[in-house]
């Protein structure tokens, strides 16, 4: 486990507490059991440099004095080259409603979840919470399968209160899945083809349909060009550059 970060100088910090200043009692118990995870705190380089809780991360206050953590987002397709869409759960305490690629999560502070080498840490976490959020079994998305594209670094609010400022692995994985969807996670999921998915962020706004914001940057900046090529994705990997989206 990683020293905790103070939110304030981006030190190490030994409060558990600290940058924790939002009342939770009004929110889902499981979403405020899972606040309490420790996320893997970063400079704007992707390097570690401490450890705070998924609460103190996601707090506005702390992103508007610099505050970043690592995630990954997870797209898969299946055998008919459709993307999985999930709508995320109403008790989400971040972006409810909103429609997203197949897995958005982050690595814990664990010493697996740390692991760079490969980027099999990452692997591991989105491992865990697609079994976690959809109840994907681990062996139908072996961590060799998944494919590492590249990292985007955003900052977007979600309401006055939470937000996210994220450095984002980009996971692409092709696979035929059984989905057992949990319910405090994901409200909806459904399968869409290339067409459709453009169809559908065209018409959002008139739809009244709700994007997650990582979702429509990728969407906007990468996706089709990737999806288009799924059998041969080498040409597209970029491991060396952290895409600066805002």
């Amino acid at each position: 486990m990683m020293a905790q970060t103070n939110t304030s100088t981006g030190a190490p910090d030994t409060n558990t507490n600290a940058g924790d200043i939002v009342d939770l009692s009004a929110y889902d118990d499981e979403q405020v059991r899972l606040m309490g995870e420790m996320c893997i705190v970063l400079d704007n380089n992707d390097k570690a440099i401490g450890a705070a809780s998924k609460k103190t991360c996601h707090q506005m206050s702390n992103i508007n004095k610099g505050m970043v953590h690592r995630a990954f987002s997870v797209f898969l397709f299946n055998s008919k080259n459709e993307l999985l869409l999930q709508q995320r759960a109403t008790e989400k305490i971040t972006f409810p409603e909103c429609f997203t690629n197949t897995c958005c999560s982050h690595p814990l502070a664990t010493e697996a979840e740390l692991d760079e080498e490969d980027q099999i840490g990452v692997k591991r976490a989105a491992q865990r919470k697609l079994e976690h959020e959809l109840g994907i079994p681990a062996d139908q998305v072996p961590l060799d399968k998944f494919q590492y594209l590249t990292r985007i670094h955003y900052v977007a609010p979600s309401d006055g209160v939470w937000g996210e400022h994220e450095i984002d692995y980009i996971l692409f994985i092709c696979a035929d899945v059984d989905l057992k969807v949990n319910a405090n996670e994901v409200m909806s999921v459904k399968y869409v083809a290339m067409d459709e998915l453009k169809q559908m962020i065209a018409d959002a706004d008139k739809t009244g349909t709700k994007l997650t914001p990582w979702f429509r940057l990728i969407d906007e900046s990468f996706l089709y060009k990737w999806w288009a090529n799924l059998e041969n994705l080498e040409p597209f990997k970029d491991h060396a550059t952290i895409h600066r989206l805002n």
